[in-house]
C-alpha cells in the first residue's frame, strides 16, 4: 500500500526569492487513503550559505486528474531521534489504545 521513490532526489528553490536556499528530497514515501488524499514522509535536506540540515516532513495531499500530487498541509520534525521515538511510540500507543 505504501510507495516508495528513493531513485529520485529534488531540488527546489525556497520560497520568497532566495536563491542562495535550496530543499532536497533524500526520500520520500506516501500512502494513498480515501477517494484521492495521501499522506507523505520525506527526509529533506536544508541547504543555505549558513550550512546544511536535514529534516522529516509529513505531508497531507491529494491527487490530481493527471496523478500529480497537490499538497495541502505540512509539519517539519526536526531529525533528532528522542523527537523522531516520542512521535512514533505516542503514534503506535494512541493506535493500540482505541477501542
Amino acid at each position: 500500500m505504501a510507495d516508495e521513490n528513493t531513485d529520485d532526489t529534488a531540488e527546489k528553490q525556497a520560497p520568497r526569492g532566495n536563491e542562495n536556499t535550496h530543499f532536497k528530497t533524500m526520500m520520500e514515501k506516501h500512502v494513498p487513503f480515501g477517494k484521492n488524499n495521501f499522506i507523505e514522509i520525506a527526509r529533506k535536506k536544508y541547504v543555505a550559505a549558513d550550512g546544511e540540515r536535514e529534516f522529516i516532513s509529513i505531508s497531507r495531499g491529494y491527487f490530481l486528474r493527471d496523478n500529480s500530487k497537490r499538497f495541502k498541509n505540512s509539519i517539519t520534525i526536526p531529525d533528532d531521534e528522542e523527537v523522531i521515538d516520542f512521535i512514533s511510540q505516542a503514534i503506535k500507543e494512541m493506535m493500540s489504545d482505541k477501542e
